[in-house]
């Protein structure tokens, strides 16, 4: 592979015989940016030329002494990110291709699964060990950079990223406390997609309402049994859905975009869990513990058979998702993106997007320039555009999204979703989370509430309780690590 380190060459323990003639000049060659290094600017005066030539002599000074290897070292960079096979080997290509262009510079890669990346990358942060660039999720910045110091301020690199590939909004969200902290690779939103073959084969349109949303359980359960459901109730999908409709209704997210504490008000958080029943009680969404019967609640969506053959008929998910809903459908089935639903008189829009990843520069990098450089390659060039595809989503930097609009890899559905996306951005519909929202910790918090509330444990004026003031308490406690 192209990243494995040259082996670094050895001298022989008998040096070489030289002349003295041989032996002052070798002298020479050596002492020159040695003496460089502590004489004033009389002696050698620091100009792009001397350097050029101190270096050429240190260069040739370790050739001399038999280490040709070191004279000719590359310079290596670090690189982590986690993914699936497609990404990795897109990824490892892209790198060969930089590397090809760049003799002098060699990449390392750090790369595995989901599971264990982000505990991984923390013990690397916390020691200062963390690699020179890196593959990190949006939220993962109020976890290492509350106060915006925890990566490197990508404004001082301006001359080696072009910024102008992106939007104000962009780097808006991913900059703290003035500081821009990383790039952002493609963006991602919430959005409403449907089989629309099972809706016909159940006589219904695609819901455009939430009414003819929670009406079409019963009518599912009538055209195809008790397995049959218009949507997939996986628990973290559920709550973000019920989330975006009481956004809609109150106009108040969960969680404060700008500040750790919880913006909505008892009635909003009531109104929340409340809709949540609703859609279970109609059918509408797969109950908790029916899904949890069928090897696990966690399980993916397209990994459920019932999906699969079209039962389960609809999915509130992430536009990134698509590639591996779309593939484990049978060919009778058939998905369409579905209008966001949105109650009438909505004081929001409710949609939740974000930046679907970032590429950071460690705060500790010595070689932030050339990380810089190498971050660029990936996110702007069209070489490494091509190369990558869609295996990080669809590009925002503007050159490689312009690349893969007619890339055969992006399906038509996900070019729609993006489209759509980028029309309700333009819009100014979709406000700026809260990364505490995402975070590890928060999340698991209210899975867990609405996990409770699902299996009985809790009714709704107790999970909206719990969601008030435990949340408050928890946000506290994560805004000031």
């Amino acid at each position: 592979m192209s990243s494995t380190p040259t082996p670094v060459q050895t001298c022989s323990t008998e040096p070489p015989k030289r002349s003295a003639s041989e032996s002052a000049q070798r002298r020479r060659l050596i002492l020159r940016p040695t003496l460089a290094s502590f004489a004033g600017p009389s002696l050698w005066p620091e100009t792009r030329s001397t350097r050029r030539r101190l270096l050429l002599g240190s260069g040739a000074a370790l050739a001399w002494l038999g280490l040709p290897a070191l004279a000719n070292a590359a310079r290596t960079l670090r690189f982590s990110w986690w993914g699936g096979t497609a990404r990795h080997n897109a990824t490892l290509k892209a790198i060969a291709a930089y590397e090809a262009r760049h003799p002098g510079v060699r990449i390392k890669p750090e790369y595995m699964g989901t599971n264990g990346y982000l505990e991984k990358l923390t013990m690397q942060i916390v020691s200062g060990t963390e690699p020179d660039l890196m593959q990190i999720d949006w939220a993962w910045l109020a976890m290492f950079s509350r106060r915006g110091d925890g990566f490197a301020d990508l404004h001082s690199l301006r001359d080696h990223i072009d910024l102008a590939q992106y939007g104000e909004d962009d780097l808006r969200m991913t900059t703290v406390a003035g500081r821009l902290n990383g790039m952002p690779v493609s963006f991602t939103a919430r959005l409403f997609f449907w089989n629309a073959a099972s809706f016909e084969r159940a006589g219904l349109r695609i819901p455009a309402t939430w009414d003819e949303f929670i009406a079409a359980g019963a009518r599912f359960r009538q055209a195809f049994g008790e397995r049959a459901y218009p949507m997939d109730g996986e628990i973290y999908d559920a709550l973000l859905m019920t989330h975006a409709q009481a956004f809609q209704r109150h106009g108040q997210p969960y969680v404060h975009p700008g500040e750790p504490r919880i913006a909505m008000s008892e009635a909003a958080l009531l109104d929340w869990v409340t809709q949540y029943r609703a859609l279970v009680a109609a059918r509408a969404i797969t109950p908790l513990p029916y899904r949890a019967s069928l090897g696990g609640a966690r399980k993916a969506t397209e990994q459920q058979p019932d999906w699969v053959v079209g039962n389960w008929a609809g999915n509130y998910t992430w536009d990134s998702t698509l590639p591996a809903r779309l593939a484990s459908l049978d060919k009778q089935q058939r998905l369409e993106l579905g209008p966001f639903l949105t109650v009438p008189g909505a004081r929001a829009s409710g949609i939740f997007g974000r930046p679907a990843m970032v590429l950071a520069i460690g705060r500790n990098s010595t070689q932030r320039e050339a990380a810089a450089d190498f971050l660029n390659f990936l996110l702007t060039d069209t070489e490494a555009a091509r190369i990558l595809g869609m295996v990080r989503g669809l590009p925002t930097a503007a050159s490689a999204a312009k690349v893969l609009e007619g890339d055969p890899r992006l399906s038509p559905l996900q070019l729609q979703a993006q489209r759509a996306i980028a029309e309700q951005r333009r819009a100014g519909r979709i406000d700026m989370p809260s990364p505490l929202f995402e975070d590890a910790r928060f999340r698991k918090f209210m899975v867990e509430v609405f996990e409770l509330l699902a299996y009985g444990k809790l009714d709704e004026h107790e999970a909206a309780q719990r969601l008030r003031a435990d949340g408050a308490g928890l946000l506290a406690r994560i805004g000031k690590r």
